[in-house]
């Protein structure tokens, strides 16, 4: 098994649904939960900028791309994507916008 590695993610909200985006995540159903542990999601944070929409996720996982491909055959992902997308700036199914940051610094 390969180290952890600390990975962070962007992705924009329509900034008259920041409030309603925040309210659908104030109970995140258990099933999506279990999902995103068993498909190797740690530490998993997100973070909002409610003037600008910008939501900022944080994870630490083995394998970053299995963990979203894991994800993405997951059944209840299908459902929860389809309940969020309509908070997103972006037309598309809101896990498949994410821009990954890359990491230049880490104070250990």
């Amino acid at each position: 098994m390969s180290a952890s590695r600390r990975v962070c993610f962007t992705m924009r909200l329509k900034p008259e649904r920041v409030e309603d985006y925040l309210a659908a995540h104030a109970t995140v159903w258990p099933e999506m939960l279990d999902a995103l542990r068993e498909t190797g999601w740690h530490d998993y944070s997100l973070f909002i900028d409610r003037a600008n929409g910008l939501v900022v996720g944080y994870l630490e996982t083995d394998d970053f791309d299995a963990a979203v491909a894991g994800m993405s055959s997951r059944e209840v992902n299908d459902r929860w994507q389809a309940g969020m997308a309509e908070y997103f700036a972006e037309e598309a199914a809101p896990d498949s916008t994410m821009n990954r940051l890359t990491e230049y610094f880490h104070l250990d």
